[in-house]
């Protein structure tokens, strides 16, 4: 990945126990100015640590934790961050322009509330009460509370979660502006699609280190060309030994098979079981990728 973009926030070399269990035993993770950075892994990985360690929400027990080169917990690091937290609830009295002006007023240099609504995409909403809000409405506001600050990190945690996909698409484009104009943009998201769309780059987590560490692109393609999917009687080493297969693995009732040459590995598996069933092909995705570089029993992704 490029090195020549100003790191904004770091760790470096930080372990935190919590709960008697070591989530993190020496982490090394940088977010850089003008890059969106998609933080992916299972539950348990320790993506929710990483990013309470890099807005100041909790502190390291080893290492050292950077946020605009100062102490994230500092106030003068803090007042250029932005944060889009998926549990963050909203006050049912307010309006959207209320609650939106009252958040700006925590910042030195605030957007003009027209300009946020608009970005947000509520142009519209601001006399609306927050309680009368649809979910993906409500996610759209905490997007704007976000961003109000001109933030020169923005955290976003399941942004989209609620929303249509053309909403979705609408504030993934947003972000995408923010990111070309110098901002730093960290995302966790179940929605591999949306990681695929908006990342620059893409950090996946296990057992509280970094695994894989670049481009959506350069993960696809270490999966392989293309996934083959199939009810068989053949078992996953058996597969894995067929012509051009790179991996194979049981996702749930089906078989899947990562290939180089789809064409050449299904000669050969049809050959090899010639009852299968159910079979399809498709083009590696973002998801097959991280399924090949997580251990068996950590192949589902979560925030």
């Amino acid at each position: 990945m490029p090195d020549d973009l100003a790191a904004v926030a770091q760790l470096s070399q930080v372990s935190k126990r919590l709960g008697g269990r070591t989530v993190l035993p020496a982490l090394d993770l940088v977010l850089r100015a003008g890059e969106v950075t998609a933080l992916l892994g299972p539950n348990g990985a320790g993506k929710t640590t990483s990013v309470a360690l890099l807005t100041g929400r909790l502190a390291p027990d080893a290492g050292s934790a950077t946020l605009f080169g100062l102490d994230p917990r500092r106030p003068a690091a803090r007042r250029r961050l932005g944060v889009m937290l998926q549990s963050a609830g909203l006050p049912d009295v307010l309006t959207i322009g209320e609650l939106v002006t009252l958040h700006s007023g925590y910042y030195p240099d605030p957007r003009p509330l027209d300009e946020v609504l608009a970005l947000a995409g509520i142009g519209d909403l601001a006399d609306r009460r927050c309680g009368t809000l649809s979910g993906g409405q409500a996610r759209r506001v905490q997007y704007a509370l976000a961003i109000c600050g001109r933030p020169d990190l923005l955290v976003l945690d399941e942004p989209t979660a609620a929303m249509d996909r053309g909403s979705a698409r609408t504030l993934w484009s947003t972000v995408r502006d923010l990111a070309d104009s110098g901002v730093a943009v960290l995302l966790t998201s179940h929605d591999l699609a949306e990681a695929d769309a908006l990342a620059d780059r893409v950090l996946v987590m296990e057992a509280g280190r970094i695994v894989a560490d670049d481009t959506p692109a350069a993960l696809r393609a270490r999966a392989g060309g293309s996934v083959i999917r199939c009810r068989s009687r053949l078992v996953p080493p058996a597969a894995a030994l067929l012509p051009a297969a790179r991996d194979a693995a049981m996702d749930g009732a089906d078989l899947r098979i990562v290939t180089a040459d789809a064409a050449a590995t299904t000669r050969a598996l049809l050959d090899a079981d010639p009852e299968l069933s159910a079979l399809r092909i498709a083009d590696a995705t973002l998801e097959d990728a991280i399924a090949a570089l997580l251990t068996p029993t950590e192949q589902r992704i979560a925030a």
